[in-house]
């Protein structure tokens, strides 16, 4: 991590931002994260994906596995995270002090009207609330996550909290950006020859996108194991009739939009949290608000609403999220910080200016030094 005094990334919102930008919601659902090549960008992304898996997979680690988990500069001493987040109208907070070599503390707070102690655990020592002392007699495992822990021992109190993290998809891992990640089209195109509904939204997005197709087919064939795989083809109308076009040869930003498009309908489906890391690889920048649209719309009371934390170098879209809604990052002595551009003072940033004026002339930070 390149963060050695820590950064945080807030979606919340107050009562001084124009409800066009709120949408009327105490919590934005799009954050854009910007900054110079080198600057820690997908490392501030890494943190949210990090604690997601770790909450939501780490019982099934081997146990003598180290926890993927990168200090500043291998200092030894524990890093921190925390993530304060909403389950069924309730505020909680979880924290995590870890090490590669096991977990120093984990703790899970819940707020109604006051902020209590649901669990928390030191290295292999549990306290727990009353309803949950079961907590203390479980055996916990140094690379192994309490809550991972106790969805596999069915503690059904806590399965939305895991619930929460098992459901935020992300592209960054502790190498960093991999798009492997995601499932590649193959997967995805055999989930949609399963789900035929979301195949149509699929289909429905890449024919507005005005790239060409006008439908998409999945299609399958044996392979020489036996087993079938599925592949999506791309149809073209051309001089009136339709051309099929394969993968193979089909444009990488199409491939592209085609891959995404399962993990945005899954998040948007259940009003869970996306965090991709250089969200315009291989896109068209106009293409980038038509994205952002699906999380940019309104939502009737009671429907959920989707989060998306991501990273981009084209500048335009900060005028689409703009100072409530942007995070720069930057380094100095190799050390990373980040901060919402609200937060800068002055009259530099305003909600009738655009932002990219100031950001070209290096009155705001996030460009490089060349």
């Amino acid at each position: 991590m390149s963060f050695r005094e820590g950064a945080a990334v807030s979606f919340r919102l107050d009562a001084n931002v124009p409800p066009r930008i709120s949408l009327n919601l105490p919590a934005a659902t799009v954050m854009c994260v910007k900054g110079a090549n080198g600057s820690g960008k997908t490392h501030l992304l890494k943190g949210l994906a990090f604690v997601a898996s770790f909450v939501s997979t780490s019982f099934s680690a081997d146990p003598e596995a180290e926890i993927p988990v990168a200090p500043f500069f291998s200092d030894p001493e524990p890093t921190s995270f925390f993530v304060d987040f909403l389950v069924d109208e309730a505020t909680y907070r979880y924290e995590l002090d870890v090490t590669p070599a096991g977990v120093v503390r984990e703790a899970l707070f819940k707020a109604s009207r006051r902020k209590t102690l649901v669990f928390e655990r030191t290295q292999d020592t549990v306290k727990a609330v009353a309803r949950l002392k079961v907590l203390e007699g479980v055996k916990v495992r140094r690379n192994a996550s309490l809550l991972a822990t106790a969805y596999h021992h069915q503690i059904d109190e806590l399965v939305p909290v895991h619930a929460f993290f098992k459901n935020i998809h992300f592209n960054v891992g502790s190498s960093g950006t991999r798009e492997s990640l995601f499932m590649d089209i193959y997967k995805v195109a055999q989930l949609l020859s399963e789900h035929d509904d979301v195949r149509r939204y699929v289909e429905q997005f890449l024919r507005e996108c005005d790239i060409g197709i006008t439908r998409l087919r999945i299609a399958s064939e044996e392979g020489s194991d036996g087993k079938r795989r599925f592949f999506p083809v791309f149809i073209h109308e051309v001089d009136g009739r339709e051309c099929d076009v394969m993968p193979a040869t089909e444009s990488a930003g199409t491939k592209q939009i085609f891959r995404l498009m399962l993990p945005i309908a899954a998040v948007v489906a259940a009003g869970s949290v996306l965090v991709l890391d250089e969200l315009d690889l291989y896109l068209h920048p106009h293409l980038l608000p038509k994205l952002l649209g699906l999380f940019l719309q309104e939502k009737a009371p009671g429907d959920p609403a989707a989060q998306l934390l991501f990273s981009t170098h084209h500048n335009d879209v900060m005028d689409l999220c703009g100072r409530y809604r942007t995070v720069f990052v930057n380094k100095d002595d190799n050390q990373s910080y980040a901060y919402r551009l609200d937060e800068i003072p002055g009259d530099v940033i305003r909600n009738d200016r655009t932002l990219v004026t100031p950001y070209n002339d290096r009155k705001i930070g996030g460009v490089p030094r060349l």
